[in-house]
């Protein structure tokens, strides 16, 4: 389902074609509908853990700088490794405080290859002991991919709409104020579209038949 087919899919469902408000800070139609489907996009992200939403980044630690800029569209992280220049093993680092890394490392000016990291502020990365050398890095992490309100098509859209449209038809029908029944109606469904959305991102997106067995179900 591409965005121009969710958008009159929301209108048709709760028969509302959401005319432009009024006043200071009036939104026209289509920055309404968009707001509920990106509600709805934010809400399943941070509800089901998808490999849709891990990137994978190399960089470079800069030698007696220990610091390094996390990228722009950094929210958490999965894994974070030092790559040996010589040998090309991946070394990961622990994550620690702060306050741990002034501790263990107190002087920046003893310089080795870094064991430890910790999150200096939203942007940065404090690194334990301060690199002797530059060294390539790998950042597996946790980010918000583009919208399907802004691309047209995303992942969540292609392969699970149901869990996306229900999900945008909550915050559409609570912007207006719907009837209790019909809001609880479509919390129902959403609930049993993201049971299935979580199945395949954390249940079937982490195991294989070969080490583990298929689900059965009591034939009766």
């Amino acid at each position: 389902m591409d965005y121009a087919t969710l958008s009159a899919t929301i209108k048709g469902y709760v028969e509302n074609d959401f005319p432009a408000t009024v006043g200071i800070g009036g939104l026209t139609p289509a920055e309404q509908i968009a707001t509920f489907v990106t509600q709805a996009e934010q809400r399943i992200f941070h509800t089901v853990q998808l490999l849709d939403l891990r990137r994978n980044v190399t960089g470079c630690l800069t030698a007696f700088n220990r610091y390094m800029t996390l990228p722009a569209d950094w929210l958490a992280t999965f894994s974070f490794a030092v790559i040996d220049p010589v040998s090309g093993r991946y070394d990961y680092l622990l994550d620690k405080d702060v306050n741990f890394i002034r501790e263990a490392f107190p002087v920046p000016t003893m310089y080795a290859k870094p064991t430890h990291y910790s999150f200096f502020d939203a942007n940065t990365v404090l690194l334990g002991p301060t690199p002797d050398l530059d060294y390539d890095v790998e950042l597996h992490y946790f980010y918000y991919p583009e919208s399907i309100t802004t691309a047209g098509r995303s992942w969540l859209g292609d392969k699970f709409d149901s869990v996306l449209l229900y999900g945008s038809l909550l915050e559409a029908y609570t912007f207006m104020k719907g009837e209790e029944d019909i809001i609880v109606g479509y919390q129902k469904r959403y609930d049993e579209a993201l049971a299935m959305l979580k199945q395949l991102g954390e249940g079937k997106n982490r195991q294989d038949t070969f080490r583990n067995v298929q689900t059965r179900y009591p034939v009766k």
